[in-house]
């Protein structure tokens, strides 16, 4: 990307990124999803990748509506992040059990706190330029995000991280 011009660009590079940004993490949440043994984590593994899937689409189309494009630009951001998933859960976690659980639950929130920045950052942007229809859709994934990660934490700390403990 050479120097923006303006803050719709800003924007829009913005959106771009996190298309990139959704892939990667869906990509690793399907290899990461198998691995889980509490069945309420696969379950919302499952689901979070069909809610990456839906605000993949969400981008996709914020950035033709901006005239854009509709291309994504690699994030490296996410690319570190999925490389220490990988390493942690796939590579050299646990093979199965409590303990694999509660690493599958750190790094999904790492990704998942990387996906709240970035999503929040495009809402903003979203407002300042006056894009109330992008600011809408926006606040609302960004929100669908957030619930993601407060369940993750609520099964950590009632259930996944307990059993753990007695391993």
């Amino acid at each position: 990307m050479s120097a923006p011009e303006d803050l719709q660009e800003i924007y829009t590079d913005e959106l771009k990124d996190l298309w990139s940004a959704n892939d990667q993490m869906k990509k690793v949440l399907k290899n990461i999803t198998s691995k889980a043994s509490d069945a309420s984590l696969k379950d919302m593994l499952t689901k979070s990748q069909a809610d990456i899937e839906t605000h993949t689409d969400l981008l996709k189309d914020l950035i033709a509506s901006n005239d854009e494009k509709v291309s994504k630009e690699h994030c490296k951001g996410m690319e570190g992040l999925v490389a220490e998933a990988t390493k942690h859960v796939l590579e050299e976690g646990p093979e199965k059990g409590p303990l694999l659980d509660v690493m599958i639950i750190a790094q999904y929130q790492r990704m998942t706190h990387y996906g709240i920045a970035g999503f929040g950052t495009a809402t903003a942007y979203a407002k300042a330029l006056g894009f109330a229809d992008d600011h809408k859709k926006l606040s609302a994934a960004t929100k669908d995000i957030y619930g993601g990660d407060e369940y993750m934490t609520k099964l950590a700390e009632t259930t996944v991280n307990i059993d753990a403990e007695d391993e």
